[in-house]
C-alpha cells in the first residue's frame, strides 16, 4: 500500500508540471516523453499514459454517457501505456518489445501488468469527454521480469588481504628479516557511490546501463550488481543536474564523480569513462559494495 501511495504522489507531481517533447525535468528529474500520450520518468521509475474517451452520440445527455466515456478513456490509456512500455530501453541494444517478441510468457505478463496499472487522474470535460491517466512502476515485479537474467544475487563483498611470502629458512629456523626503510603506501579511497556525468554526450537512459573504461573493460554492469537491489531501485538513478545527483541519498555522502567520454551501443545507454577513473573505482574491494547495491547516478541532458 505504501508503494502504491508513493506512485500516486509522484505521478500527481509529474502531472502538475507536464513534460515537453523529448527530455525535460521538474525538480531536476529526467522525464522522457513518448508520442503524444505517454512518458517515462527515469528519476522516479514510473511510466504514465493518458487516454481519452467519448460516449456514443446517442447517449449524450443521458446517465450512461459518463460511465461509457470513462470506460473508453481507461481502455485507451491502457493501450497507450502498453505502447510506451514496449519502447522502454532495457539496455543499449534491447527494448522491452524485443523481450515480448521472444517470449510469450513475458508478453502476457507485461500485458497483465499494464492492465493492472493504477489510475492516477480522471478529468471530466464539459463536452462529455473524459481523460484518464494511468501509471506503472518500472521497478518491482516489472524489473524482475525484464532485467537480464545474468543479474544474480551477489554475496556480501569481503576485503581480501594480500598473501605474505614465506620467510627464508636456515635449517629449521627462519632468518630474521633485514629492516628496509619503506614509504607508506597511501590507502585506496573508499567511495559510497558513483556519479557519472554523461551530459553533452546525447546519452539515453535504460534499465540496465553499463559503464566501460577506455579499453572496453566493464567497470559497472549486470555482473556487478545484486539482483535484489536492481529490482527494488533500478540499476542506476538518473538526474539532469549534477548537484541533485551528488546529493541524492542513493549515493550517500562520499560519491566519486567521473566524466563520461562517450557513449557505446546503438541505444547510447552505455558510457565510457577514463582508465584513470576506472582504476580509482577498482582500487579497493570495498568499492564493489556500493556497485553491488546499485549506488550509481547518471547525469544526462
Amino acid at each position: 500500500m505504501k508503494t502504491r501511495t508513493l506512485v500516486v504522489v509522484a505521478v500527481a507531481l509529474m502531472l502538475a508540471f507536464p513534460a515537453t517533447e523529448g527530455f525535460t525535468a521538474e525538480w531536476h528529474q529526467l522525464v522522457e516523453t513518448v508520442g503524444t500520450h505517454g512518458s517515462i520518468n527515469w528519476s522516479e521509475g514510473i511510466i504514465t499514459a493518458t487516454g481519452i474517451g467519448t460516449p456514443p452520440e446517442k447517449y449524450y445527455g443521458k446517465p450512461q454517457a459518463r460511465p461509457m466515456a470513462l470506460r473508453a478513456a481507461q481502455l485507451d490509456a491502457y493501450r497507450n501505456l502498453l505502447e510506451v512500455t514496449r519502447g522502454v530501453r532495457v539496455d543499449s541494444t534491447t527494448v522491452v518489445r524485443d523481450s515480448m517478441v521472444e517470449s510469450d510468457v513475458i508478453r502476457s505478463q507485461v500485458e497483465g501488468m499494464v492492465k493492472g496499472a493504477q489510475t492516477v487522474k480522471k478529468e471530466y470535460l464539459s463536452d462529455g469527454t473524459v481523460e484518464v491517466t494511468v501509471a506503472m512502476d518500472l521497478r518491482g515485479g516489472f524489473a524482475q521480469l525484464i532485467l537480464p537474467k545474468d543479474i544474480k544475487q551477489v554475496p556480501e563483498i569481503k576485503t581480501i588481504s594480500p598473501a605474505l611470502p614465506a620467510p627464508p629458512m636456515v635449517g629449521d629456523a627462519p632468518v630474521p628479516p633485514t629492516p628496509v626503510p619503506t614509504t607508506p603506501t597511501p590507502a585506496p579511497t573508499i567511495f559510497t557511490g558513483l556519479v557519472v556525468d554523461a551530459s553533452g554526450l546525447n546519452a539515453r537512459p535504460a534499465m540496465s546501463p553499463k559503464i566501460f573504461d577506455e579499453n572496453e573493460q566493464e567497470v559497472y554492469g549486470s555482473g556487478y550488481v545484486s539482483r535484489e537491489f536492481a529490482v527494488q531501485q533500478g540499476m542506476a538513478g538518473y538526474a539532469r543536474d549534477m548537484t541533485a545527483a551528488q546529493s541524492n541519498p542513493r549515493v550517500t555522502n562520499e560519491p566519486f564523480t567521473v566524466k563520461g567520454l562517450r557513449t557505446e551501443g546503438p541505444g547510447r545507454s552505455n558510457v565510457v569513462i577514463s582508465n584513470a577513473d576506472a582504476g580509482k573505482i577498482r582500487s579497493a574491494s570495498e568499492n564493489l559494495s556500493f556497485l553491488k547495491k546499485c549506488r550509481v547516478m547518471i547525469v544526462l541532458d
